[in-house]
């Protein structure tokens, strides 16, 4: 991720200054709930701090990255922000995410969760906190897989193909494979995970080229060959993969906790399952957080911190993790009642097998080089082999540059 610098090498901050106690604050849809949620937290900060202001600016996953991108480099940027927690890397080595570590005291440090807030440290500093923290299992239909004969949902790979035999034969699509927007690479992480591979290894290079990335994506190919999938799955998003299922066209669809609230509000009828993702020689799953950043430039960095530190106390992380569908990152925020649902115990006991994306620069880059080999696999364009020969050549340019 590059931004523009003046000559001295110093951002440029060109934009107008902006009101001494006012904080503009760049938030990431999720759902709906996401910007009534901000502008509450927002309207309740400044009624306890009379004289500051929040700014709510909502922005689509889509294009957050690149928004942010070219709001920094013009010097128009919010002063905090969401962001992937896999861009940081990026953010830290272009000297534009202010390190948090000076505004914090123990007791606030220890309010998180220690696997969720290391993804935002680096190299012995914080510059991210924990804003949203999701892990990923199989949602599959209740009725529809005892009908194929696996009423407890699949375990392995062999039996999502043995089930989605059945649910074709039945007229049918068995397993909703994403192949299209972000995360189409992740989709395919999961066949590669769980059969022993890995992504970049210990040598900072890329690894997904090996046997057990041939065999995912063999296996991925094999079950659009034989109509085990939805068609055209280049066409499909995470989000309409997930509609499918809330409309019982797909049986199974690997996807993160806010699925389930979605389905008790969109299709409260519909009967699903949770069970782990499907293994093939290893258990594996795909841990994520989103994080909350301020900017070097940030025009009022005490009351943007005020603002971060009234985010990440009980009450506010409560109405935000349950109301999305996330996981706890805190502390007190993990004892509320609703985090002892069902649902998201599940993903709670996935989390020793999790794999969090790897912290190197040039990840978007192999992420993106990734998702375009699998693309040109699902279509046919390309033999598996090849496809990631390929992409880990691309990947290789960029990784730890």
């Amino acid at each position: 991720m590059a931004f523009a610098l003046t000559a001295t090498g110093v951002l440029s901050l060109a934009a107008p200054m902006a009101h001494a106690e006012t904080v503009r604050v760049t938030v990431a849809y999720y759902s709906d709930q996401t910007e009534p949620y901000f502008k509450k937290m927002a309207e309740a900060f400044q009624k306890a701090n009379p004289g500051s202001e929040i700014k709510i600016e909502m922005v689509n996953w889509d294009s957050l990255q690149q928004k942010l991108q070219t709001d920094i480099s013009g010097g128009t940027n919010a002063d905090l922000a969401i962001i992937g927690t896999r861009w940081l890397l990026d953010f830290v080595k272009d000297d534009v995410a202010e390190p948090l570590d000076g505004y914090m005291d123990g007791a606030f440090k220890d309010r998180f969760i220690g696997a969720f807030m290391a993804p935002g440290q680096i190299k012995g500093k914080t510059y991210g906190l924990p804003i949203a923290a999701s892990a990923r299992a199989l949602y599959y239909n209740k009725e529809q897989l005892a009908k194929a004969g696996f009423p407890n949902g699949p375990k392995t790979w062999d039996d999502v193909v043995a089930a989605s035999k059945k649910i074709k034969a039945n007229g049918g699509y068995g397993f909703g494979l994403q192949g299209k927007e972000i995360e189409t690479d992740v989709y395919w992480y999961y066949g590669l995970w769980t059969n022993g591979g890995d992504v970049v290894g210990k040598d900072g290079k890329a690894a997904f080229n090996s046997p057990a990335g041939i065999k995912a994506a063999t296996l991925y190919k094999s079950m659009i060959d034989q109509g085990l999938t939805q068609p055209g799955v280049t066409n499909y998003s995470r989000e309409d993969v997930q509609n499918l299922f809330k409309q019982g066209r797909v049986s199974m669809v690997i996807s993160a906790p806010f699925l389930a609230k979605q389905i008790k509000k969109e299709a409260p009828n519909l009967q699903y399952g949770i069970a782990p993702v499907p293994m093939g020689s290893a258990n594996a799953t795909y841990a994520v957080t989103d994080s909350m950043v301020m900017f070097k430039n940030a025009k009022s960095k005490k009351t943007a911190w005020k603002f971060l530190d009234f985010l990440f106390t009980k009450g506010p992380r409560v109405a935000f993790s349950s109301g999305e569908g996330f996981l706890p990152t805190t502390k007190e925020e993990a004892t509320a009642p609703q985090f002892g649902e069902p649902d998201t115990k599940a993903f709670v006991n996935l989390l020793p097998t999790a794999r969090f994306a790897p912290t190197v620069t040039g990840w978007e880059d192999t992420a993106k080089a990734v998702s375009d080999a699998m693309q040109a696999v699902y279509l046919g364009k390309a033999k598996p082999a090849d496809a990631l020969k390929a992409a880990a050549e691309q990947a290789n340019k960029a990784l730890g540059k």
